[in-house]
C-alpha cells in the first residue's frame, strides 16, 4: 500500500506516474474500504478524503464492448467497460484478440503498454 497524507493525492498525476512505473494502482477509502475509479480527491459516495493508493488485482470481466471500425489502412479496435475484481468499472480496450471476438462476460487481466507519448492500461483475455 502507498500511504499518503489526506489531501496530498493528485489523482491524474499519481495514476499516470504509477503506470509509467509499470504499476496498476487504484484508490481505496480507508473509511469505507471501497475501491473506486477514476482517481479523484474524494470518495464518490461518502466524500471521504482519507484515501490510499493500493495495487489493483488487475483482473476483471467485460461488462460491455463496442467495435470501432476504421477505414483501411487503419485497424478496427474495441472500446470496453471492464468490471474490476475490486468493484469499480473502467473504460479501456481488450487487446490480443480481434475486436469482434471480445465478448460480454469475458475474463480479462490488465496490461500496461506504452504508446508514443504515455503509458496506457489495456486488458488481454485472462
Amino acid at each position: 500500500m502507498t500511504d499518503q497524507q489526506p489531501g496530498s493525492i493528485q489523482p491524474e498525476k499519481d495514476y499516470r506516474q504509477f503506470l509509467d512505473e509499470g504499476r496498476f494502482m487504484i484508490l481505496k477509502s480507508r473509511e469505507s474500504g471501497r475501491h473506486f475509479f477514476p482517481p479523484r480527491v474524494a470518495e464518490p459516495v461518502s466524500g471521504s478524503t482519507d484515501l490510499e493508493w493500493v495495487p489493483a488485482l488487475g483482473t476483471g470481466i467485460v461488462y460491455s464492448t463496442s467495435v470501432m471500425r476504421e477505414r483501411p489502412p487503419l485497424q478496427s479496435y474495441n472500446v470496453a467497460l471492464i468490471d474490476l475484481e475490486e468493484g469499480p468499472r473502467m473504460m479501456s480496450r481488450v487487446e490480443g484478440v480481434p475486436p469482434e471476438q471480445v465478448r460480454i462476460g469475458m475474463r480479462v487481466r490488465a496490461k500496461i503498454v506504452k504508446d508514443d507519448t504515455q503509458s496506457l492500461l489495456v486488458f488481454v483475455p485472462a
